[in-house]
């Protein structure tokens, strides 16, 4: 087998293995993962009748002597649906413009939230967006607040303690306060405000009317029951999320917790939050942000997960006749980036924006977003805005591009030399590269110029994959024709003939990936395979080869990516082709692209 020949297939065997190794790990979960998955939950259908080991997750710190409030038993008739589950408790409904749900007056804590403006599936008869559920229910998903004594022996509200309202539903206009008389001479008062979008707000009181000072502790937690579902991207983050005084966000997956002393991380500061993120919705509890907290995550455990996020605050000592309290936010719902943006502008809540997951290229990520929302509202059309944006990038690198292809187009122009230079020294390689470089430095051109608008626009790329994939002013967001979702791959498939044949070539294992091949990628592979053609062909026979290739693996590896950025990648595949031709006419160079087409047909027949 000749030197060239064996150099080429271990090029293409290392570009497949490194389009695989991409897939496996920042692509969606394998058959096998989510096989597991699915066995899990049918194996584990709904939580017990009790919470696994008897007791909640610890919270964090020494100051509660070991006493943790615990979650309250399930309900009679485990696994029951939803709706009576709800409707076996007494509630407080609530009704915002974004979100409706109830407050359980069995435990005092918001257990049941669905938001209105999201729905399952772009259908718009598909269910609403479930995000808070009962104990008792599948996937219970509670918060909450309460105090835990400290020395003494006062008798705090319990998990299924019974509180009364004063009134029967929570508006933005109109909260709701809870009360609860212990008959050992305290009275705590939890009075509950929500605005019109996903902010909860509780302040929790209690009034001591006994003789003796007593001293309680204020927490606050989040808690699921069951490892939730999740998409499985490495490039996306979810699972215990947060911010706790100076330190940077931390993230935790569900699996990652586990691997903590005693599956538990605490943090201490002053200011921040602490949650839990999916790819799209986002629970989190925030102090009041001048004040000092301990924050844990934490799990515990073994068939069925019970995960945590809480903080306690510093232990208060209420005087007989006096009254004590805290106040906490509680954020549930969408992760809308103008909401989010306007909570921590308005409400101070430190660093409240990184709740979305925008990635190590924040400082281009969000500014990105920032831009296509603001055509957006001018075009309508999220599809749009990207086509328009995508100009916007051609235009500011265009001086980049512009040295770039008059770089390529003296290539052309010594074409010919570099070839003799081939000719007469067929066999030395070395000698070869020496004359060529003797030749670029005489004729000032840089042999890596081409590469560099490539090189420039990998961050705007990457940058541009997490703003269609993460937030969710992309999600259903649709383009025109078969494009409903451009956070979705293309729904079309050339391996089905298009929805003829009633097959899923995607469930193949480990290359079902790559046979994901809808009409964008197609026509992103010819724009791009178009671009190439634009350039002079190397005389190295295998980069030769390699260029070849590569349109090809591009349309494969870009199959199964979210439609806007396949629409974006063609659509820069084009600009590039226009903005190459007028500037290689400009500099009095042939344009290569149909000599090139004609010349491989050509080939092609001769053989």
């Amino acid at each position: 087998m000749k030197d060239d020949t064996r150099n080429l297939i271990l090029a293409i065997g290392m570009s497949l293995l490194v389009i695989i190794g991409w897939n496996y790990f920042f692509g969606k979960p394998t058959v096998t993962a989510v096989k597991e998955n699915q066995a899990r939950i049918e194996q584990n259908p709904t939580p017990p009748t009790a919470v696994p080991g008897g007791a909640a997750p610890t919270l964090p710190g020494q100051a509660v002597n070991g006493l943790e409030p615990t979650l309250p038993a399930a309900a009679a008739n485990p696994g029951a649906s939803r709706t009576s589950v709800i409707a076996s408790t007494p509630r407080v409904s609530i009704e915002t413009g974004s979100l409706v749900g109830s407050i359980n007056l069995r435990s005092g804590r918001i257990d049941d939230v669905s938001l209105k403006d999201y729905r399952e599936t772009i259908d718009p008869k598909s269910p609403n967006i479930v995000l808070l559920a009962p104990i008792g229910t599948e996937r219970p998903y509670v918060v909450g607040t309460g105090f835990i004594p400290q020395g003494g022996n006062v008798a705090v509200p319990l998990p299924d303690t019974l509180w009364t309202a004063d009134a029967d539903k929570l508006s933005p206009d109109k909260p709701v306060t809870l009360s609860y008389d212990n008959g050992q001479g305290q009275t705590f008062r939890r009075k509950i405000s929500v605005d019109n979008e996903f902010m909860f707000t509780f302040e929790d009181s209690v009034e001591n009317k006994g003789a003796e000072p007593i001293t309680l502790v204020p927490y606050a937690r989040a808690i699921r029951v069951g490892k939730p579902k999740t998409d499985g991207y490495a490039v996306l983050h979810e699972g215990f999320v947060g911010v706790v005084g100076d330190s940077r966000v931390q993230e935790i997956t569900y699996d990652g917790i586990e691997k903590e002393t005693k599956a538990t991380k605490t943090l201490a500061g002053t200011g921040g939050w602490i949650g839990f993120t999916d790819k799209y919705w986002a629970v989190a509890i925030a102090p009041e942000q001048n004040k000092q907290f301990d924050a844990s995550f934490s799990s515990s455990g073994d068939t069925l997960k019970t995960y945590q996020t809480a903080l306690i605050e510093q232990p208060q000592t209420v005087a007989p006749g006096a009254t004590a309290g805290f106040t906490t936010r509680m954020f549930a719902g969408a992760k809308v980036t103008k909401t989010i943006d306007d909570y921590q502008a308005k409400l101070g809540i430190k660093n409240f924006d990184l709740i979305i997951d925008w990635g190590w290229f924040y400082f281009i990520t969000k500014p990105l977003f920032w831009i296509i929302d603001f055509i957006y509202h001018f075009v309508g059309n999220f599809g749009v805005a990207i086509l328009i944006v995508t100009v916007l990038v051609k235009t500011l690198f265009f001086p980049l591009a512009n040295k770039s292809y008059m770089s390529m187009a003296k290539m052309k122009a010594v074409q010919p030399e570099m070839m003799a230079i081939r000719d007469r020294y067929p066999d030395d390689k070395q000698k070869q590269q020496q004359e060529l470089m003797e030749l670029y430095k005489r004729e000032k051109i840089n042999p890596v110029a081409g590469c560099l608008p490539v090189v420039v626009q990998i961050p705007v790329f990457f940058a541009l994959y997490k703003v269609i994939f993460i937030t969710i002013e992309m999600r259903q967001a649709p383009f025109f024709g078969w494009i409903h979702d451009l956070s979705a791959p293309d729904p079309t498939n050339l391996f089905t003939l298009f929805g003829l044949i009633p097959v899923d070539p995607t469930q193949v294992p480990l290359l079902g990936q790559f046979l994901h091949l809808g009409i964008w990628p197609l026509v992103m592979g010819v724009s791009m395979f178009m671009q190439m053609k634009m350039n002079p062909e190397p005389t190295d026979p295998i980069q030769k080869q390699m260029f070849a290739w590569m349109p090809v693996i591009f349309t494969f590896m870009l199959g199964a990516f979210p439609a806007g950025l396949v629409i974006y990648w063609t659509w820069n595949n084009l600009l590039s082709v226009l903005q190459q031709g007028f500037i290689m006419k400009k500099a009095g160079v042939k344009v290569e692209l149909w000599d090139n087409l004609r010349g491989m047909f050509a080939k092609k027949k001769a053989a």
